[in-house]
């Protein structure tokens, strides 16, 4: 999906599922805090608008994006949760870096979520610059964290829907 086509904000609010019985685990990079902060703020307020009561979010700091796998881990293991979101921001730089942390935490991700059968959400931004960070931490094109908790939501609904 190409950003600039798309306002990560946007979303059918009509078609979201009772949130009010659901457990949700954040996973946030202290790395990069300044859009990381944002992209949190927007995944817990669209998580309580739709009824996720606030004593069921837990929200667990992690020194940076290549250790929210195993944060989200932590959550999964715990299994009082129904969804993990991670939320991340790599911003590209002058050397391979950005490559082989994006690589890692999208799949480290992805294998949390496949081993323990629970949603566990890729709020990570990568961008080019920091200017495309904040574009998408609350700026000009609105605020990941609101997709990454709208995801969750809607992914929590599936599982309920195929497992009855």
């Amino acid at each position: 999906m190409a950003t600039a086509l798309k306002n990560l904000s946007s979303y059918n609010a009509e078609d979201m599922p009772d949130a009010s019985n659901v457990a949700i685990g954040i996973v946030v990079s202290e790395w990069n805090s300044e859009v990381t902060g944002p992209l949190l703020d927007g995944a817990l307020n669209t998580l309580v608008k739709h009824g996720v009561n606030p004593e069921n979010i837990w929200v667990e700091n992690v020194p940076g994006t290549f250790e929210l796998p195993l944060g989200a881990k932590y959550f999964a293991e715990d299994g009082d949760v129904d969804a993990v979101i991670c939320i991340g921001c790599v911003i590209q730089g002058e050397t391979p870096h950005f490559d082989f942390v994006c690589d890692a935490a999208a799949n480290g991700i992805m294998r949390v979520g496949l081993d323990y059968g629970i949603p566990v959400i890729f709020g990570v931004l990568t961008t080019l610059t920091q200017e495309q960070a904040l574009d998408r931490a609350g700026g000009k094109h609105g605020n990941k964290g609101i997709e990454a908790a709208v995801t969750a939501l809607r992914m929590i609904r599936l599982g309920d829907e195929l497992a009855s």
